[in-house]
C-alpha cells in the first residue's frame, strides 16, 4: 500500500492519503517515528501498526490530562480509558505510566485514607467501601487504613461535640439519641463505637 500524499489536517495531526484505502490521521510524531513520506510503499501489517501507536498515544495523553485533574489508581483509570480505547491500548498506557510512578495504588490508597478518615471523618467501615469503589483490593485498604484504627474514638467525640452537640442536649431524648446514632452509622462507624462514644460523651 502506496502512500500518495501526507498534508496538514488541524493542529498537529496530518492526513496520510493511501492508494486504494481510506486515509489515516495521525500525530506528526507518529508520522515521523514511522519515517512516512509520500510515494512510500507501506508494507504488510504497517497500516495497524500505525494505528495501534496513534491509539496508544491518545490514550497517553488522555491518561495525563485525567491525572492532571486529580489522582487515579490503576483500575480506576483503566476504566476511564476502556471507554474510549482498546484494552491493549490500556494496558499498555497504564503499564507506562505505572513505571514513570504516575500511578500507585499504595501511594493512591493512603491519600484516600487521609481523605475519607480526617477530612471527610468517614469510619473506618464507610471509607474502605469508598476505597473499594475506587478499584482498590482489600490488602492495600487495611494497610492504608491501619494507621486511623486508633483515631476512632476521638474522632468520634469530635463530632459529637461539633457536629451533633443540638441534638444531645437530652439523654433521655432517644428519638434524637437514634437520629444521631443512624448518622454516624452512614458514617460508617460501627454500633459498640457510637454506643461508647455516646455513653463517654452524656457521662462527661
Amino acid at each position: 500500500m502506496k502512500i500518495t500524499d501526507i498534508t496538514p489536517y488541524k493542529g498537529s495531526v496530518l492526513q496520510i492519503d493511501l492508494e486504494g484505502a481510506d486515509p489515516l490521521f495521525i500525530h506528526r510524531d507518529i508520522a515521523a517515528d514511522f519515517h512516512l513520506a509520500p510515494g512510500l510503499e507501506l508494507p504488510e501489517g504497517a497500516v495497524e501498526q500505525i494505528h495501534i501507536a496513534s491509539q496508544r498515544r491518545r490514550a497517553y495523553e488522555r491518561a495525563l490530562y485525567l491525572l492532571d485533574v486529580r489522582a487515579y489508581g490503576f483500575a480506576e483509570l483503566f476504566e476511564k480509558l476502556e471507554q474510549n480505547y482498546e484494552e491493549d491500548v490500556c494496558y499498555h498506557v497504564l503499564r507506562r505510566l505505572v513505571r514513570l510512578g504516575m500511578i500507585n495504588d499504595r501511594r493512591y490508597a493512603a491519600s484516600l485514607a487521609e481523605k475519607y478518615v480526617t477530612i471527610k471523618h468517614y469510619g473506618l467501615y464507610r471509607a474502605k467501601q469508598e476505597m473499594r469503589r475506587k478499584g482498590l483490593d482489600d490488602e492495600l485498604i487495611d494497610e492504608a487504613l491501619a494507621d486511623y484504627e486508633e483515631e476512632t474514638d476521638a474522632q468520634l467525640a469530635a463530632l459529637l461535640e461539633r457536629k451533633y452537640a443540638a441534638d444531645l442536649q437530652d439523654p433521655t431524648d432517644q428519638k434524637r439519641i437514634n437520629r444521631v446514632k443512624a448518622a454516624l452509622v452512614r458514617r460508617g462507624y460501627g454500633y459498640d463505637a457510637i454506643r461508647c462514644a455516646l455513653e463517654d460523651y452524656f457521662s462527661e
